[in-house]
């Protein structure tokens, strides 16, 4: 935890975003990290309890809603060109190998880049390469481009396999 921190430190003395080591080592170390679930269960504690909501309260800070508000036309074809984009780059593939519904299923649940693409927004922001116009119209379509495409795939084409699964979990 100590070594994370102080790499984050370190980081933002460089001019970068402190969440980006957090970021880099869970990508590298996602292997090891998915053989000790001990480990797994600690680390999620300390990073969704404590990194990710410092992060994106302080990315959701510099989001400005008048700028959103007249900004909708963007918002909603940079929300379709994502969108777009990765059923054209995921769904083909899929449906060879797991039929229609789980292809659906699993293009939609791609969040492609959440977490990274909040950290390269603020990073333009930060350093003058992009303005705070565009910063508050990009944050919310990132956002939007995980949770809205999630509530679909488990509203719509929930794979029958995990049907089961779910009745379970809600009756708990």
């Amino acid at each position: 935890m100590f070594f994370l921190l102080g790499l984050g430190a370190i980081a933002v003395w460089a001019g970068s975003e402190a969440v980006l080591p957090a970021y880099i080592i869970g990508m590298v170390m996602a292997k090891s990290f998915g053989q000790n679930h001990e480990l797994v269960k600690r680390w999620h504690t300390f990073t969704l309890g404590f990194l990710t909501p410092f992060s994106f309260i302080r990315s959701g800070s510099f989001v400005d809603l008048t700028s959103l508000l007249g900004g909708l036309v963007p918002f909603f074809l940079f929300f379709v060109i994502q969108q777009l984009a990765k059923f054209v780059g995921t769904f083909p593939l899929l449906i060879k190998r797991k039929g229609l519904q789980e292809a659906a299923y699993s293009t939609l649940l791609m969040s492609t880049g959440l977490t990274f693409n909040v950290i390269c927004a603020l990073f333009g922001l930060s350093h003058g390469i992009i303005t705070p116009s565009q910063y508050s119209i990009l944050i919310p379509v990132i956002i939007s481009t995980a949770i809205f495409p999630t509530l679909i795939a488990n509203r719509f084409f929930l794979p029958k396999h995990l049907v089961k699964h779910v009745i379970l979990f809600k009756r708990n």
